[in-house]
């Protein structure tokens, strides 16, 4: 045991291991081993950054495919729209269907307001639309209109122009004064309540429309006997009288098929629609010269399902049912020495009665709630109707619309 308790780590005869190493020595081992380590490349169990940059790169393709799916669905859709739509309206006559935008710099600018000429309702006056609370708009390349209903999103509006020889034209005005043209030279024109479509004649020919912002898209046609006009919208159907000489309308669905043979022999005028859908027009009956209000079932067939005889009612099928359809306005026959007539349509039946309400109505009845109404008469004056009043006994007076000259005839707006 002796042998080995000299030794203290060299277990081996060997020569002993040297411990004279130099500074910089040593300093040079220790780079070398840490360089030879950094050079080798160890392969990572997982590489964050470059998940992140293929996942970008997956999104960014994925949105971009989607960008242009949508942008080519977008374009075929518009295009189909449009290129419908000027198909459906050209014909060997005049009638032209104008979609674009024209120069934004010849926009006209709005005028101020004036609060002191605001009638009530909104109004046109020669060519500039009264809002109701006041503001004017100036209409400067708008022709004489004959309607005038608020675009369905509002910021507009849409104005149907006067018959002439050249046709009827239907304007866009948006708030900011732009004037863009959308039908010219067409037939009868007819809008939507909610302003959402559009029908029109054109040629031997029916044609609707929707009215998107402030184009026309999806036009549908269909063949009308020579005599046939729009009257108005009924749901998403269009009533039609096929003459207007005699009794008879039908209701043409579009995308359903052709116009549908007339089955209905009785109705004379429709002065519009129930809340529950059904509508309210003149019927004749067997007795010459004798004509008698109806409640009508919204189909072909157009069958009264309750009337009342008693009211003497004018054949020129002026007059507009009240919101909650309880009353009727209408102008009078001769039997009513030229008044308007009040209806309570609630009490229609073998004993319906009318009490007088007003001055001959001219135009458009615009019905501001449930029992007030207005109204032109053949002067161009307003007439406002209290039901209330009416009732009493106190039929409404016409007053002159302020600010309105003499010889202006002024438009309602209706539709609000």
């Amino acid at each position: 045991m002796s042998e080995f308790i000299g030794r203290h780590d060299n277990l081996t005869d060997g020569p002993r291991r040297s411990y004279q190493v130099r500074p910089d020595e040593l300093e040079g081992a220790v780079r070398e081993t840490l360089s030879q380590r950094v050079a080798i490349a160890r392969p990572l169990g997982a590489d964050p950054a470059g998940q992140a940059i293929r996942r970008a790169n997956r999104i960014r393709r994925r949105r971009t495919g989607a960008g242009l799916a949508l942008a080519a669905a977008t374009t075929v859709l518009l295009s189909a729209g449009m290129a419908q739509l000027g198909s459906e309206t050209r014909r060997d006559g005049s009638s032209v269907v104008v979609i674009g935008d024209p120069d934004p710099n010849s926009r006209p600018l709005p005028t101020a307001s004036s609060p002191g000429l605001a009638p009530s309702p909104a109004l046109v006056v020669g060519e500039t639309l009264v809002n109701a609370d006041g503001r004017r708009l100036v209409l400067p390349d708008v022709g004489p209109a004959e309607r005038v209903q608020p675009l369905p999103n509002g910021g507009g509006w849409l104005v149907v122009g006067a018959r002439s020889t050249a046709g009827r034209f239907l304007w866009v005005v948006q708030d900011d004064g732009l004037v863009q043209v959308l039908l010219a030279g067409a037939g009868a024109i007819v809008l939507a309540p909610d302003s959402l479509q559009v029908a029109w004649r054109d040629g031997g020919d029916l044609l609707v429309a929707g009215v998107v912002g402030t184009q026309l898209i999806g036009a549908v046609r269909t063949p009308v006997p020579t005599l046939a006009e729009p009257v108005r919208f009924v749901g998403d159907s269009v009533l039609v009288r096929l003459d207007p000489a005699s009794a008879g309308h039908t209701l043409w669905r579009p995308g359903a098929g052709p116009l549908p043979e007339a089955l209905d022999q009785k109705s004379l005028n429709v002065y519009g629609r129930l809340p529950d859908g059904r509508l309210v027009g003149q019927v004749a009956t067997t007795e010459p010269g004798r004509t008698c209000l109806a409640v009508l079932t919204p189909t072909r067939h157009l069958d009264p399902v309750r009337t009342g005889c008693g009211p003497d009612l004018s054949p020129d099928g002026i007059g507009g049912v009240s919101p909650d359809g309880r009353w009727l306005l209408v102008n009078g026959g001769p039997g009513t020495v030229g008044r308007s007539l009040l209806v309570d349509l609630q009490r229609l039946g073998p004993g319906a009665s009318a009490v007088a309400a007003g001055p001959p109505i001219t135009g458009a009845v615009v019905w501001s709630d449930e029992t007030t109404a207005a109204y032109l008469d053949g002067t161009g004056q307003l007439v406002r109707v209290d039901v209330v009043q009416a009732r009493a006994g106190k039929p409404a007076g016409a007053a002159a619309v302020p600010g309105v000259a003499a010889d202006d005839r002024p438009i309602l707006v209706t539709g609000f």
